[in-house]
């Protein structure tokens, strides 16, 4: 199944690229009624952010709402494509979309690559266990352990640095917490709304959270490295929401209302 879910990401890129070439402008492309369309593209596998309700249409998650606020502020229409996390950079590089908005977290290593949006949320690294380990508290219990992450995030990447830790890298979080419950791994590391979600929002059993946590993380909206002025724009968008309450609207939707310093 999975090989067969990887020849399909690979025709649907190859479709796209094809759909791409020639597309060098940096602004928006308009749709047939004249109206601009903003093409995001995201990785619809990081729930509470972006993923694929089958009792609804369209694509939901906090980011899907924002970007279609920030959408309606500028006056665009949006068009969201789901991209493979690993390959939304070279979507972006390759004028395929416009921006991305996927729980990216900004570091320098991208921002190499991209342009970022003003930070829109602050997440952190936490841990999930089985519920009868005992033998995990914090970051620093984790040497000789199993720990699985998702692959080409920055999860991965901070638990490289710790030593004695063997890592596990899946394609998508369900994968890891999977891997978890089977006894595969003795931990997943993962962004803390994506493990908060995974025990409060699917009812899962015989697993916890840890309260610890590794790294601050900011996330932003990426675009373009030629793209200074839907920056600006974006930026704008996302003042305005806040201003307006709308923002906060959406962070209530999908946090529980607890406010978040932005």
């Amino acid at each position: 199944m999975k090989r067969i879910f990887a020849l399909c990401a690979v025709l649907a890129f190859a479709v796209m690229a094809m759909a791409g070439c020639g597309g060098n402008s940096a602004a928006p492309a308009s749709s047939g009624s004249g109206s601009k369309v903003l093409k995001v593209g995201s990785s619809i596998d990081f729930a509470p952010f972006e993923f694929q309700d089958e009792t609804q249409k369209d694509y939901q998650g906090f980011d899907m709402d924002l970007i279609r606020a920030v959408g309606k502020e500028l006056g665009y229409e949006v068009e969201i494509q789901n991209i493979g996390f690993d390959g939304l950079i070279p979507a972006l590089e390759a004028k395929n979309i416009d921006v991305i908005i996927s729980g990216v977290t900004i570091n320098e290593e991208r921002k190499a690559k991209v342009l970022f949006s003003d930070p829109y949320y602050q997440s952190g690294l936490s841990m999930i266990v089985r519920e009868d380990n005992n033998d995990i508290h914090t970051f620093q219990d984790l040497k000789g352990k199993k720990v699985a992450v998702q692959l080409g995030t920055t999860s991965a990447a901070a638990v490289r640095k710790i030593d004695g830790v063997e890592i596990k890298e899946f394609n998508t979080p369900p994968d890891c917490f999977m891997e978890l419950k089977t006894g595969g791994v003795d931990v997943v590391v993962n962004d803390r709304p994506v493990n908060d979600y995974y025990i409060t929002k699917s009812g899962a059993t015989g697993v916890k959270g840890l309260q610890d946590l590794l790294t601050a993380e900011d996330y932003g909206i990426a675009m373009n490295k030629d793209n200074k002025e839907l920056q600006e724009k974006v930026n704008g968008a996302l003042k305005k929401l806040k201003e307006n309450g709308e923002y906060q609207k959406i962070y209530d939707k999908w946090f529980g209302g607890v406010s978040k310093k932005q």
